[in-house]
């Protein structure tokens, strides 16, 4: 099954995101749907009459809303940025009775409300490719890289020393999120979705950063793994969740309202007032997640924001607070390092990142395939330990580790596409443009210390809202430059 999984998948996602005819639009979406079956059949997932009855009575339900949402397309956007970071505590195995049951333990679950969103959509998408709509291209710089990265990913489950994690990372992460680009990303965009974006996204990070300041007070977690529960105990410090099960994923979404709002705040397009309130809010949020990544990715951000979009004031007290925030930084870890060794002070990264280099040394042109680094990190490591003690935590030697020196370049090759995309959006809208390099750069930074920049909606999301915005709202053509006017000459008298 996993073989048929790979093989649909990486067709699927090539067909739904290169430019080309209907049909194989919406033979890749049949290709892509094909794949989740068998992924899930791989998983476990037993294809009972009363679960076959409950699939074609949520089509159903899925073809209704689809109709709906033909009538007002606008709404992918908005629609799949409000469910984007919400998972629902529910568990899925062939261990329960159903399928699915309600997690325990303050464990979360699938990216439900968002595989709602995207299967509406695509089914609204098909629709109008079989009715005959216009149907935009999502732009090469997106579309080729994505669709090159995303394929190669799904092939590398052929070889992958990790199945399961490689099924997982397809069926629940990127083969969705091939999709959401391409539904994002064809979707038509309105002159007012900048402004209800940027709602959305300060309103969502404020309310994580509420629910974490009430987690901090109370010393009372909503969702957690449990080796947070346990190091909260043992601890000076609580660090909170929030909505997440994780600090550092808490403080990554609370980072990305704050870049948008900073945009806000440059370009005057916010109360000051107000801005300051909820700057407030989101920064003392953050602040008891106690995640590192998430503060650097932060002051990464907000420095670019104000080199880019600030005053010549801002611009220097930004350089200045930058060099001054380097020193110190500088002088704290040199002296963790002389008073102990670099793997404490590291908090295990630096083990980390040396085996899974390792791991690339040993497998250098394709990888050990998706999902597999940990385990082949476990291999290589002197003493044994748990599967998650193995995670590198830095995306670009995740890449290297699993997909080679292809997937590193593929990966590179996103990273430039999605460079130029959002710097076209800028020139076009700056607003929305800045606003949305600085969501995709903090990802990109907290992705360095902390892993999950493909696996993140809000990464595909980001190139899924420049695609439809440079497709439906092409740049104005320059007016003809106006015929030279002459002077006429004088007439000459004959002699």
């Amino acid at each position: 099954m996993t073989t048929g999984a790979a093989i649909l998948g990486a067709v699927g996602v090539v067909a739904v995101l290169i430019p080309g005819r209907r049909v194989l639009l919406l033979g890749g979406l049949v290709a892509v749907a094909a794949a989740e079956l068998l992924l899930a059949r791989a998983g476990g997932l037993n294809l009972s009459a009363k679960l076959i009855a409950a699939g074609v009575a949520g089509f159903v339900v899925l073809a209704v809303l689809a109709a709906f949402l033909r009538r007002a397309r606008w709404l992918v956007i908005p629609l799949a940025a409000v469910a984007a970071p919400f998972r629902l505590p529910l568990d899925f195995g062939s261990n329960h009775r159903f399928y699915v049951a309600v997690a325990h333990g303050g464990q979360l679950g699938r990216l439900l409300p968002l595989y709602l969103v995207l299967a509406v959509s695509a089914l609204a998408l098909a629709w109008d490719a079989l009715t005959g709509r216009t149907l935009p291209s999502v732009p090469r710089e997106i579309a080729w890289p994505s669709a090159a990265f995303l394929a190669l990913a799904s092939l590398s489950l052929l070889w992958t020393e990790d199945v399961g994690s490689g099924r997982n990372l397809l069926e629940y992460f990127l083969l969705p999120f091939a999709v959401l680009v391409a539904v994002v990303g064809r979707a038509p965009f309105t002159g007012r979705l900048p402004r209800i974006l940027g709602v959305i996204a300060v309103g969502l990070a404020s309310l994580f950063a509420l629910v974490g300041i009430v987690e901090a007070a109370t010393h009372r977690l909503i969702f957690y793994a449990h080796n947070l529960q346990v190091s909260n105990t043992y601890t000076s410090f609580f660090r909170v969740t929030s909505l997440f099960r994780d600090p550092s994923l808490y403080g990554r979404h609370v980072v990305l309202g704050i870049a948008v709002l900073a945009v806000c705040v440059w370009l005057r397009k916010v109360d000051v007032l107000l801005a300051a309130a909820l700057m407030a809010l989101m920064w003392t949020g953050l602040y008891f997640s106690y995640s590192q990544s998430s503060y650097a990715a932060l002051f990464v951000v907000l420095l670019a924001v104000t080199l880019v979009a600030g005053d010549r004031r801002g611009r220097q007290v930004a350089a200045i607070a930058s060099a001054a925030v380097v020193v110190v930084a500088i002088g704290i870890a040199a002296t963790k390092v002389l008073h102990t060794s670099v793997r404490k002070a590291t908090s295990d990264r630096s083990r980390r990142i040396s085996l899974t280099a390792k791991v690339f040394a040993h497998h250098p042109l394709a990888g050990v395939g998706i999902g597999g680094q940990p385990r082949a990190s476990q291999k290589l490591a002197s003493h044994f330990g748990p599967l998650q003690n193995f995670v590198s935590h830095t995306t670009p030697l995740t890449v290297a580790a699993e997909l080679g020196i292809v997937g590193l370049l593929l990966y590179v090759a996103i990273l430039a596409g999605a460079a130029r995309a959002l710097d076209a959006v800028r020139r076009r809208h700056q607003a929305l443009g800045l606003s949305l390099a600085a969501v995709f750069l903090a990802l990109f930074v907290h992705s360095l210390a902390y892993s999950g920049f493909f696996e993140d909606p809000i990464t595909w999301l980001v190139l899924g809202i420049a695609s439809s915005f440079l497709v439906w709202k092409p740049a104005r053509a320059e007016p003809p430059p106006a015929p030279a006017v002459t002077e006429p000459r004088e007439a000459v008298p004959a002699r």
